[in-house]
Parts: C-alpha cells; structure tokens; sequence
C-alpha cells in the first residue's frame, strides 16, 4: 500500500478519464456541444466508459482551454490540430532526448574517452508558454 493510500489520499491522474462530457464542459468553459465537436475533428479525443459515454481527464480539459485560446487567436480547427500534434511530437523527443542524456552520461562515467569531456548541466525545458 502507497503512502497516499494509509494518508486516505489518493494521487492525482491528470490523464484519469473520469469527468463526464456536462462535467467537462463546466470545468473548461465550453458548451458541451462544443466539446463533441472538438471530438469529431480528432482535436480533443476523451476516453470511453463502456457504455460508450465520453469521459474527459484533467488533461483534456487543459487541452479543450488551449484549443479555445488558439481559435481566439484566429488559428482554424485544422491548424490547431497541427498545432496539437507538432506540440505532443515536440515533448515526446523532448523526453526521449532527456532519456538519452542519461544514458549517455552514464556510459561517459563508465568508459571515459580520452579526450572527451561530459557536458555542461543544462535545464531542459519542455514546452514555455508565451505570456
């Protein structure tokens, strides 16, 4: 049993699929209507509870907020689902990079080359949203 689970705490899930579609939509400001659509254009796809019901997590919500802000920006349904897609390939090498950092200076420490040396400790910064 996790710490959480003897505190009486759950951990949290941003990717947890348990907000119902009237749900989601008060949470994100939309017209649950809205958020159908957002699902028929591939732009916000929520998991499915069995009965086949969309059920949206923290993140799609986030993602449905972002959407709204971009079509407020004037950008159309089709550059926003390029926008989606460049944005989640950018973080997943972002992590893979992250990932092979590692493994890289891990294979430094044990075989140093001669005249090679390990690199400078940079931050990583993932996605940085303009103000």
């Amino acid at each position: 049993m996790s710490q959480s689970e003897v505190h009486g705490n759950t951990e949290h899930d941003d990717d947890a699929a348990v907000y119902v579609i009237s749900v989601a939509a008060q949470i994100s400001g939309l017209h649950p209507q809205t958020l159908r659509q957002y699902d028929r254009l591939g732009l916000v796809s929520p998991g499915r509870a069995s009965g086949r019901g969309r059920r949206y997590s923290l993140r799609d919500i986030a993602l449905l907020r972002n959407v709204q802000r971009l079509i407020g920006e004037g950008i159309n349904h089709a550059g926003i689902k390029r926008i989606i897609d460049l944005e989640s390939a950018m973080a997943n090498m972002a992590l893979e990079v992250a990932q092979l950092r590692i493994e890289v200076d891990a294979l430094i420490d044990a075989n140093p080359p001669k005249g090679l040396t390990r690199r400078k400790k940079t931050e990583i910064i993932v996605y940085k949203e303009e103000d």
